[in-house]
C-alpha cells in the first residue's frame, strides 16, 4: 500500500495569507502547507481519495495522479471539500460517475452545495461538462470496500461536528479530531502507519494538540506516526528534530510506503 500526502496544512494553508513570519516566509518546500488530503493506493493499484482540498488540481497535478476510483470524505468543512470541481477532470473519462463516501450528514451538506454533481436531473449543456458523483452514505464501524481496500469509518468529534476518521488495513488516517474516543482507540489500534492531526503546541477547542497528538499515538500504538493538519507555528525541521522516535511531521507530497 501507498499512502501520498496531497496537503498536510491547517485551513488556513502555510503560508497564511498577511503573515511575514520565519515560517511562512520560510525557504524549506516543507513549510509550504496546503489543505489537508491524502490518496491511498493498494499494491493492485485501487487508489482512495481522501477529501477534494481547495488546493486539489495543483495537489494531484504535483503527485503525477491522474486516476482515482472513489473519494472518502472525512467531514464538510470547506477546507476538506471545496476542490470537488477539480474532480471533472477524473470523471469526464469514467464511464459511470464516481463514488463518493461519507456520513449522511456530510454528504447531505454537500448535495445542497454543489447539487450539479449529486442531482442527476441536472445535466450538462451538450459540449460541455460536470463531475459525475454517486453518493454512498456509510455508517461508523462498518466496513466499506473499493476494489481491493476495505475501509472502516472511524467517529471521532471535532467541536460539534462528527467527523470520520478512516481504517485501511494497516492505515489509521485520523484528521480534525479533538479528541479519540475509546471505541476508535479499539478501531485503530493494530494500524502499523497512523495519521492524526496536530494544530497547536497549546490546546484547542476542535482540534487534538500536537501533546494530544503524540499521546494518541503511544495509545495507538503503531510503528510510524505521522503528523497533518499543521500550521505555521512550526518549522518542520524542528518539530521533526524533537517529536519521539516514530513519530514525525508529514509534509506535502510526502509518500509512504506501508507493508
Amino acid at each position: 500500500m501507498k499512502l501520498t500526502f496531497l496537503g498536510t496544512g491547517t485551513s488556513f494553508g502555510v503560508p497564511k495569507i498577511g503573515c511575514y513570519c520565519d515560517v511562512c516566509r520560510s525557504p524549506d518546500p516543507r513549510d509550504k502547507r496546503s489543505r489537508v488530503g491524502a490518496v491511498v493506493e493498494s499494491n493492485r493499484g485501487t487508489r482512495l481519495l481522501i477529501d477534494t482540498p481547495p488546493e486539489l488540481r495543483v495537489q494531484l497535478i504535483a503527485a503525477a495522479i491522474d486516476r482515482v476510483d472513489a473519494v472518502a470524505f472525512t467531514h464538510e468543512h470547506a477546507d476538506h471539500t471545496h476542490g470537488i470541481d477539480d474532480l471533472r477532470a477524473i470523471t469526464v473519462s469514467r464511464e459511470a460517475p464516481l463514488p463518493i463516501y461519507g456520513s449522511a450528514h456530510a454528504l447531505g451538506d454537500l448535495a445542497r452545495k454543489f447539487r450539479y454533481i449529486f442531482d442527476d436531473s441536472m445535466r450538462p449543456v451538450p459540449g460541455t461538462s460536470k463531475p459525475e458523483g454517486k453518493a454512498h452514505v456509510v455508517e461508523s464501524g462498518r466496513p466499506f470496500s473499493v476494489g481491493d481496500l476495505e475501509i472502516t469509518p472511524v467517529s471521532v468529534p471535532h467541536g460539534n461536528v462528527t467527523v470520520f476518521a478512516y481504517r485501511i488495513g494497516p492505515l489509521a488516517y485520523v484528521t480534525d479530531a479533538k479528541s479519540i474516543p475509546p471505541e476508535a482507540i479499539d478501531l485503530l489500534r493494530g494500524a502499523s502507519v497512523l495519521v492524526v492531526n496536530a494544530l497547536f503546541r497549546t490546546e484547542h477547542p476542535t482540534h487534538l494538540s500536537i501533546p494530544e497528538a503524540v499521546d494518541v499515538a503511544r495509545a495507538v500504538g503503531a510503528e510510524r506516526t505521522y503528523l497533518t493538519h499543521l500550521t505555521h507555528d512550526n518549522f518542520h525541521a524542528d518539530l521533526e528534530a524533537e517529536l519521539p522516535r516514530g513519530i514525525a511531521p508529514a509534509f506535502d507530497g510526502l509518500t509512504v510506503r506501508i507493508d
